[in-house]
């Protein structure tokens, strides 16, 4: 019998970034708060990207086929938490937020410390996320700084 409170507090022990996704779906672009993002080969440099399926970015990726990841530094906790809102209820989210569109067509966040941009090769749809697998096609480096992590917030997401 599974330990629902034991599943919870050990799954949220997974160490987990904190990125801004940027999406695109013909000339609009909208952005969201990814932790479920890891590396899953060399060659060809794929990444693996969870998200959920009841989103508007969802289905933006699905539509689109590309997506790009902005890194965060440690110190911009705030930027993070603006694009954990969904954008039906904020509306434009890089109102405030410098942004520049890489090679993909995706918003990548000038302040960043750096970006990779996708190609998605593959998709699993299973529970409440899909695994977007995307193959890196570009990549750069703004500047040098600590990556965001979840647990340095204090927030939860998982579990």
């Amino acid at each position: 019998m599974l330990d629902e409170q034991a599943k919870k507090t050990i799954l949220r022990k997974i160490p987990h970034g904190l990125y801004i996704c940027g999406v695109k779906d013909g000339e609009e672009v909208n952005g969201f708060t990814a932790s479920w993002l890891m590396q899953a080969s060399f060659k060809p440099p794929l990444v693996v990207n969870c998200v959920k399926q009841d989103s508007k970015s969802h289905e933006m990726i699905k539509k689109s086929g590309v997506f790009a990841i902005s890194f965060l530094d440690a110190s911009q906790k705030e930027v993070a938490q603006k694009f954990f809102q969904p954008q039906r209820r904020v509306g434009n989210k890089f109102e405030d937020v410098e942004f520049y569109i890489g090679e993909t067509g995706c918003p990548i966040i000038s302040d960043s410390l750096g970006y990779i941009e996708c190609q998605v090769v593959d998709a699993v749809e299973k529970g409440d996320h899909t695994v977007y697998v995307g193959e890196v096609i570009a990549a750069g480096v703004h500047r040098e700084g600590d990556s965001l992590r979840l647990e340095t917030t204090g927030w939860n997401y998982g579990g």
